[in-house]
């Protein structure tokens, strides 16, 4: 009779933990997609979100887990415009995304690749709260100190190329575990930015260190390949022609080679390599060990370890301005500027626009890369004006409250600004189209007509020349310089 009883006791048990556990995970669940962390907005074969079959415009929530077949690809842009790109036979978990937009430092952002090769693009809260964003593989943590890389990884090993911006890498020890949130920092942790081709950071499990490698065979590029319109970084040249270890990288992070990263353009890098230092594959970065052959007639013959000349990081060089503009006539006091018309003349300009007494012209090689999609908010970095009161002479004025937006999506653009003097000021608001190669144009109902450029290899530069319209008090004209 009380074995019976016992029995009957252990089964309603059981029964009540079942129970108990799958409320517990309702609770998570429910708990887990209280936040969205972004939209998809581009899938095809066979992807799955939060156990169903992903959509277009479907939410990622926090806490959704995706995953992709043999032929699967979605794109997923972030709240905060940034993006989670998944390729084929790959998983991956929405932690955390909340983004606090008041007061950027209350941001926080975990992402989980469990397996497959994953590309994250940073977005502006990212960008604003680096120090928590936090990308797990199952075996290292990925810290953000720019915005674009790729990672492949399996159980056992990890690697990460650099787009743009740049990394910090380190494997599960010590405090860096896999419950943490933001960058694993130390001596153990190694950085890595773009501008150094065909070099990648690794760990496997159990590998405190990352190794930096150089080579093309393990990119997570190689692994699965991108489809075409997946985001492109604009490639740059190999850093150096030696064919040793080239990037010196130790515990305290060469300072020439993180500076050199920071400053440099886009680009990516991969590599081949073993965990421990043994088996074949590419240089890792730290020197060879001593080599010892032995055998069983002669005593051991060591051999000197391989001294490897340093590396010399040329510093990088930052793209000259595409976009050049300047007075062609004489006004307000102010002669013609000579310097900036020959250099507009000299053959590398296209022939460019004129409005009022300012022309501006774009390199004819230029690197502009327009992106598909996002948009970006522009700081003003030069500028130039004239202001006219009725039938006065023109006198020399300044801009202020200055602001340019661009939606790549719409190609549309939207800018403002004051020209002020001491004694009089006018404020104008205009709108209007991008064009493919990058030139803006101001729409008819704009306060001032507009011509200009989008340059640079993401677009980062910006420029346009201006002059007032429907004000009968006074007329404004100028020049402007922007970058974001």
């Amino acid at each position: 009779m009380r074995k019976m009883l016992a029995e009957e006791e252990f089964i309603m048990l059981r029964r009540l933990l079942v129970l108990l556990s799958a409320g517990a995970g309702l609770l998570w669940s429910t708990v887990a997609a209280a936040g969205e962390a972004g939209k998809v907005v581009f899938v095809t074969g066979q992807v799955q979100l939060a156990a169903r079959a992903a959509t277009l415009d479907a939410a990622v929530n926090e806490g959704d887990e995706l995953t992709t077949g043999a032929d699967g690809y979605v794109y997923v842009k972030t709240v905060d415009q940034g993006f989670l790109i998944l390729r084929p036979n790959s998983k991956a978990r929405v932690t955390t995304y909340h983004v606090d937009l008041a007061n950027p430092g209350n941001t926080r952002v975990k992402l989980e690749l469990l397996n497959g090769v994953a590309r994250s693009i940073s977005g502006t809260a990212v960008k604003q709260a680096r120090q928590n964003f936090r990308f797990n593989t199952p075996v290292a943590a990925i810290g953000v100190r720019g915005t674009d890389f790729i990672v492949f990884t399996d159980r056992e090993t990890s690697r990460v190329a650099v787009v743009s911006g740049g990394i910090v890498m380190s494997g599960f020890a010590g405090a860096c575990g896999p419950e943490g949130s933001g960058p694993c920092e130390g001596s153990a942790s190694r950085e890595l930015f773009a501008g150094q081709a065909d070099v990648l950071l690794q760990v496997q499990r159990g590998q405190k260190v990352p190794q930096l490698l150089r080579g093309p065979a393990l990119s997570p590029d190689q692994s699965v390949p991108p489809r075409s319109d997946e985001p492109v970084g604009k490639p740059v040249a190999a850093v150096s022609p030696v064919l040793t270890p080239d990037v010196i990288l130790d515990a305290q992070k060469e300072p020439s080679l993180i500076n050199a990263g920071k400053n440099a353009p886009t680009g990516s890098g991969s590599g081949s390599g073993s965990g421990s230092g043994s088996g074949s594959g590419p240089d890792s970065v730290t020197v060879p060990p001593q080599v010892v052959t032995e055998t069983p007639v002669t005593p051991p013959v060591v051999t000197p370890p391989v001294v490897t000349p340093p590396v010399v990081v040329p510093p990088v060089v930052p793209s000259p301005p595409e976009i050049q503009w300047g007075r062609w006539q004489a006004v307000a006091g102010m002669a013609a500027d000579t310097e900036a018309l020959a250099k507009m003349r000299n053959g590398t300009y296209q022939n460019g626009y004129t409005v009022g007494a300012y022309t501006i012209s774009r390199l004819k090689n230029t690197e502009l890369v327009m992106p598909k999609e996002g948009t970006a908010a522009f700081v003003l970095t030069g500028s130039e004006a004239i202001l006219q009161e009725g039938g006065k002479d023109p006198v020399a004025a300044a801009v202020k409250d200055a602001q340019l937006s661009v939606d790549f999506g719409t190609r549309r653009f939207t800018t403002g600004l004051t020209v002020y003097t001491a004694d009089a000021a006018l404020t104008m608001n205009s709108r209007g189209s991008i064009g493919a190669t990058g030139v803006l144009t101001s729409d008819g109902v704009s306060d001032a007509t507009i011509k200009g450029y989008l340059g640079g290899n993401q677009a980062e530069q910006a420029g346009y020349v201006f002059k007032s319209l429907n004000s009968s008090k006074y007329t404004a004209e100028g020049a402007t310089t922007w970058k974001h």
